[in-house]
């Protein structure tokens, strides 16, 4: 159960967390099976240019996404705020770490996951690149 205080409890905190690491993993980027598993039919994402993409955009745009094989992308700063029953907001940071010797690359993270015939779902989500702090 969701906690009182507005945070999630630690067992969903923990379950989001692992979901929001899944939809990093290459192999289930790459899977539309496991991606349809972690999105609602009415998911939206809002992409870096600006430009919105509901479920299907997103799933055909990540079959196209080049792989990068020497890339590490680490979460930091998870937080779960509960907006409503069954509604949890995640706001997280991402560090991307190249071997190749570049400067990480930090973006902040903020998705909505909804819990739908008892799993957890994601039904928005928008990332913002940020300067290092």
């Amino acid at each position: 159960m969701m906690a009182s205080s507005g945070k999630a409890d630690e067992l969903e905190e923990s379950l989001l967390h692992k979901f929001e690491e899944r939809l990093l993993q290459p192999d289930v980027r790459k899977s539309n099976k496991d991606v349809m598993d972690l999105l609602t039919d009415e998911f939206i994402e809002i992409v870096r240019s600006g430009r919105v993409f509901d479920k299907q955009q997103i799933i055909k745009s990540l079959q196209n996404e080049p792989i990068e094989p020497l890339t590490q992308k680490s979460i930091t700063e998870f937080k779960t705020i509960v907006l409503a029953t069954g509604v949890v907001l995640v706001t997280y940071r991402i560090v991307r770490h190249s071997r190749s010797g570049e400067q990480p690359v930090h973006s902040l993270r903020s998705s909505i996951w909804k819990l739908n015939n008892d799993r957890w779902k994601m039904i928005f989500h928008k990332g913002t690149l940020v300067k290092e702090s």
